[in-house]
């Protein structure tokens, strides 16, 4: 099949022209010519999000094959075409039962990718858990990230470690050779994070949240992962970040910036009570903190949520698009497949209108959203 007529997202940058494809893509650019007219759209690769525990009721911590399902369908009809389910602080046995649950996922037809899993704890430190269950953080466990390793079938592509925990280093030195190790949730200050950074971890948690504040003379997590050349997640719902920070983090790290959802079950649901890993949590006018706090527990977004909101905060569409494709594609190893329109790759892409509105979404070809192009 060919589309063309569009603005098609190659090496950065939007270039007039289309997409020929089965499966896998098979050209795109200026070259071809043909086919269903995109009219002028933009034609970007599907985003991938590396961070998102639920949405519309569903969590991946539940070990539900049901929810897995509705959450499939769900990001796919949102422009997410690929997404690694991500569980909370848990005991091992829940853990356990989520990991199986995802390893035996079968995709629908309309549904978005599991391109991997991400463990946010239970390896975090108790002082900046944020909306992670106190009752069930463990001190960092190289036999434990195996023994869930194995039972997600080897899908495990992140996880989330404090450096300053008790045999963390030693932790993060073992389990960075079969996975990406973010540190987040964490007290650590910059000597902590660089010696864990040399240690093996490659990635920020959330930037800013839940971990100590960028200072003029404690810089901690921050510039740490900026001199160490990690990439960094940012949740832009303009409530965990301020929008300039958002445009300042994406000033800092270019190309290293991943966008993220973080997205709780209440999102795409009505304000409401709800659960984020046992904990009751509360959803009013778009934000969601622990019930009877003010500690934010997540977010109530999607990624294009998170996308279309950076370019309104002043990142530039074209680095947007990267955030939310190719760099998350890199953290999680699987970019030889995903985050582009290169020959070869998987053909995930989804067509933008000029207000930035969804109006198709296509999944190894397939397409899977949106109205029929002509």
């Amino acid at each position: 099949m060919r589309i063309s007529n569009a603005k098609v997202f190659l090496g950065g940058a939007f270039v007039r022209g289309g997409v020929d494809f089965g499966a896998t893509i098979g050209a795109a650019g200026e070259a071809v010519d043909g086919g269903a007219d995109a009219r002028g759209c933009y034609l970007i690769p599907g985003l991938i999000d590396v961070h998102t525990h639920a949405a519309v009721g569903a969590d991946a911590s539940d070990g539900e094959p049901e929810g897995m399902v509705k959450l499939s369908r769900y990001y796919a009809a949102k422009g997410v075409t690929s997404w690694c389910p991500t569980t909370m602080t848990l005991k091992e046995p829940e853990l356990t039962r989520a990991m199986r649950v995802i390893r035996d996922f079968v995709r629908p037809a309309d549904g978005a990718k599991v391109a991997g899993v991400n463990l946010e704890g239970p390896f975090v430190s108790y002082e900046k858990r944020g909306a992670q269950n106190p009752d069930n953080i463990h001190a960092p466990d190289a036999a434990m990230f195996h023994r869930l390793n194995e039972a997600s079938g080897g899908a495990v592509r992140l996880i989330t470690v404090a450096p300053e925990e008790p045999d963390a280093l030693a932790c993060i030195r073992e389990i960075s050779k079969d996975c990406t190790v973010s540190l987040g949730h964490t007290t650590a200050d910059y000597d902590t994070a660089m010696a864990a950074f040399d240690a093996g971890a490659r990635h920020a948690t959330h930037l800013f949240n839940a971990m100590p504040a960028l200072g003029h003379r404690a810089p901690g997590v921050v510039a740490a992962a900026f001199d160490a050349g990690a990439t960094a997640e940012l949740i832009a719902d303009g409530l965990h970040v301020h929008p300039a920070v958002v445009r300042l983090t994406h000033r800092l790290f270019g190309d290293r910036l991943v966008l993220i959802s973080d997205s709780l079950r209440c999102a795409g649901m009505p304000d409401g009570d709800y659960t984020l890993g046992g904990q009751p949590i509360t959803m009013k006018d778009g934000k969601a903190t622990l019930k009877g706090s003010d500690t934010l527990a997540g977010s109530c977004i999607h990624l294009y949520d998170a996308l279309r909101r950076a370019v309104a905060f002043g990142v530039p569409l074209e680095a947007a698009v990267t955030a939310a494709t190719l760099t998350p594609a890199k953290v999680i190893g699987r970019d030889g497949e995903l985050g582009s329109l290169d020959p070869g790759k998987c053909a995930d892409f989804v067509l933008l209108d000029a207000g930035l509105a969804i109006r198709a979404v296509f999944i190894d070809g397939r397409q899977v959203a949106g109205a029929a192009l002509e």
